[in-house]
């Protein structure tokens, strides 16, 4: 597929199976603001686009090692992946981040004061994804699923488009959560003071900010839209 600058994010995550990785190294969001050209994002990003697009391009020749391509995958095994792999993640992950960034600004706090802000943000993400997980497991997945198996209960929400709204928007919450806490940490830079596990706690949280990027896109970019083109 040619790589122009109008094609946008999602296009290019979707279509490219290594575009995701490249755009979660260079900084470009793929997953809520994939509606972005490439244009805009490398502007947004204050990235040269030739070069971008020189890395998508080489990347393209590479055959790859990524495995299930999400967006020819049946419906039904797209949900259960999300939910076996990402939601499964966040709630292994949320305890554990939880007690060490406890921990870490119980020690480091008095010199680090943004470390409180990062414990409450995170907070607040691990509270709204609790509810989010939920709501995908018992509402809008089900339904997708009841769908791509060619049945059509009455369901309380009417459209799929109205519960697809609600998580989009709430997915938009939750990637300004991500961002702030990359601004309260100056891009988790580690500062002189720092002990074992506060290179755990900065080791931690990029892990689980890029595994909520992909989780976000597949839904976003891939499971949303096919769902919305099946019920019409």
């Amino acid at each position: 597929m040619p790589i122009t600058a109008d094609k946008t994010i999602r296009e290019l995550a979707v279509e490219l199976p290594h575009a995701a990785r490249i755009f979660e190294r260079l900084g470009i969001d793929y997953c809520c603001g994939g509606q972005k050209s490439l244009d805009e994002a490398c502007a947004s990003a204050k990235l040269s686009i030739d070069e971008v697009v020189r890395e998508l391009e080489q990347g393209a020749a590479v055959p790859s090692s990524t495995g299930r391509d999400w967006n020819a995958a049946p419906l039904a095994e797209l949900v259960d992946h999300i939910v076996g792999t990402h939601h499964t993640y966040v709630r292994s992950e949320v305890p554990r981040i939880e007690a060490l960034i406890s921990k870490v600004a119980g020690v480091h706090g008095k010199n680090h004061p943004e470390l409180e802000r990062v414990r409450l943000a995170f907070r607040e993400l691990a509270n709204e994804l609790g509810a989010h997980l939920m709501k995908e497991e018992q509402i809008l997945f089900p339904y997708v699923k009841e769908m791509a198996g060619g049945r059509r209960g009455p369901w309380c929400f009417g459209t799929v488009q109205n519960p697809i709204r609600v998580m989009m928007r709430e997915h938009d919450d939750a990637g300004e959560k991500l961002r702030e806490m990359r601004r309260l940490t100056s891009d988790y830079s580690l500062p002189a003071d720092a002990c074992a596990s506060y290179a755990s706690l900065f080791k931690a949280l990029p892990e689980f900010e890029q595994d909520l990027h992909q989780h976000i896109h597949l839904e976003n970019n891939i499971l949303f839209p096919r769902a919305a083109a099946l019920e019409q």
